[in-house]
């Protein structure tokens, strides 16, 4: 089994990879906040994920047909492939593609979703992509999805590689566990509107 150095030169050749999604600009909101994750970074021990535990791994691709890339992708799959091979205790459950230069709202990316809903039926409990833009460009989308996910039962982790984020890091610990966000142990679902949710 490859130890961590080699896992981590793998991904850093993955973040490498060219990708032309649009760019946020260094002075957006999100953009700063991204800056600020790396500056933080950089002052503590980087945690990644561990090739030593087993992780059942979705990998999502923001996919944007370049004609003089011609086999990106088929390039761009092949370096995650490399990756997990070095790690026999990583599991590939699947490869989501999204098509587009750019993230769009979450909820109008269907390889996302499909993603999101493997995840929360327990196929996936790692996963993988290039960079956060790849998923949305709102922060606050971002923040909200990782908190659900880290909070899930057992834990569903994201590894943004360009960033090197690891949302399940030990330092992140007590703000993606905080479920303030949840309703209460006493909620109930509101009762369906006459007609729906019938078949007659």
């Amino acid at each position: 089994m490859a130890n961590e150095i080699d896992i981590v030169n793998k991904f850093n050749e993955i973040a490498r990879t060219p990708q032309y999604a649009m760019s946020l600009g260094d002075d957006s909101e999100h953009g700063q906040k991204i800056a600020q994750v790396k500056m933080w970074l950089q002052t503590i021990r980087h945690e990644c994920p561990s090739p030593a535990k087993h992780y059942k791994i979705g990998i999502y691709i923001r996919y944007f047909n370049q004609t003089k890339y011609d086999n990106y992708l088929t390039f761009h799959k092949n370096q995650y492939l490399d990756t997990i091979a070095l790690c026999p205790n990583w599991e590939l459950v699947d490869f989501y593609i999204d098509e587009g230069s750019a993230a769009p709202n979450m909820e109008s990316a269907p390889e996302w979703c499909r993603l999101l809903q493997d995840a929360m039926d327990g196929k996936v409990d790692l996963i993988i992509t290039q960079k956060v833009s790849n998923v949305s460009k709102k922060m606050q989308e971002i923040i909200f999805c990782s908190r659900i996910l880290a909070a899930h039962n057992p834990p569903i982790g994201i590894y943004f590689i360009s960033e090197d984020i690891f949302t399940l890091a030990s330092y992140f610990q007590n703000d993606l566990r905080d479920t303030c966000f949840f309703p209460s142990a006493d909620w109930k679902l509101l009762p369906d509107e006459p007609g729906e949710g019938n078949d007659q």
